[in-house]
């Protein structure tokens, strides 16, 4: 018996959905990466078959590892969120970089030949300055979050490029991206969006960005990721009864004030309450790791005896 109503649904046929897909961001690839070899961690996920084929289609040599999903294995251990064995894999094969992505494939996080993480933040410094150069950072500008390392910060003030800041979670990037009509925008943990590619983050085509980048100027990963140097930041969790209270608290807001005068120009404290937890984030970055975790730890002090 046949459905009848309004709104009944459809079965579409997208058998050629990854061919698709794979001549699209192809289009991220703007030179052949035929010198390159690069590991990638498909996290047992969206990008075990995608990637490795869209990388080699671009030219690179491609080792992919953690690309066998069976419905269980996804994250487990592997991708974005668990580096070492793209790092080991990486210097096992004497590659030039490793990529690695999470489940969905969303993100993409690097190493270099040496095995040191190049996070999001210095992702975006690279892409920022290569696309600076070709006259495609509309407006001068970057969209960060506030978790962003102020050493990005610095990077871009140094280059001459503006950063406008978000709120944590890519949709507040991509918010701003399309208010000021914007070309690159994301967040340290690797979600970067380049709204002339996509209307949301996509790992492979960051990937295909920075490897195409590589090749263009010639340089190695860690040369390019040299343009940011990232400041020491210390993270503190702390519970509380009341998020609001906590935070309003003349104590902290005292702490906090002698924080910042200590830091001046050359860190920034930040306090951002969970939206899911009855937490206060407190964040302080400086030049000298010992002063941030110093400073961290009796601003989050104040917030853990507020009243």
């Amino acid at each position: 018996m046949r459905p009848a109503g309004a709104g009944i649904g459809r079965v579409i046929d997208a058998e050629d959905a990854t061919e698709r897909y794979l001549r699209h961001v192809a289009k991220a690839a703007t030179a052949r990466l035929d010198d390159l070899a690069v590991v990638v961690d498909c996290a047992h996920g969206a990008a075990s078959s995608a990637a490795p084929r869209a990388y080699r289609a671009a030219g690179a040599r491609v080792i992919a590892i953690n690309a066998e999903p069976n419905g269980r294995n996804i994250n487990d251990g592997c991708g974005s969120t668990h580096l070492d064995p793209l790092r080991a894999a990486v210097l096992a094969h004497r590659a030039d970089l490793g990529l690695a992505h999470d489940g969905d494939a969303d993100r993409c996080l690097a190493v270099d030949a040496n095995g040191d993480l190049v996070d999001g933040d210095a992702i975006m410094v690279v892409l920022a300055l290569a696309m600076k150069e070709a006259g495609e950072l509309a407006c001068n500008t970057l969209v960060a979050t506030v978790m962003s390392n102020l050493g990005l910060h610095l990077a871009m003030r140094s280059a001459g490029v503006t950063v406008r800041t978000t709120a944590v979670g890519d949709r507040y990037v991509l918010e701003e991206l399309r208010a000021g009509d914007y070309s690159l925008g994301g967040e340290q943990s690797g979600h970067i969006v380049m709204p002339a590619l996509g209307s949301t983050g996509d790992g492979i085509v960051t990937g295909l960005r920075l490897m195409t980048r590589m090749v263009q100027t010639g340089s190695s990963l860690s040369d390019l990721a040299s343009a940011m140097r990232t400041l020491p930041q210390v993270l503190i969790n702390v519970e509380v009864v009341d998020k609001a209270t906590a935070a309003a608290a003349p104590s902290v807001r005292t702490a906090v004030e002698q924080a910042a005068a200590e830091l001046g120009d050359t860190g920034r404290i930040l306090l951002r309450p969970s939206g899911t937890e009855p937490m206060i984030r407190v964040m302080v970055e400086a030049a000298d790791e010992g002063v941030a975790q110093r400073l961290a730890a009796t601003v989050a002090d104040a917030v853990s005896t507020a009243r």
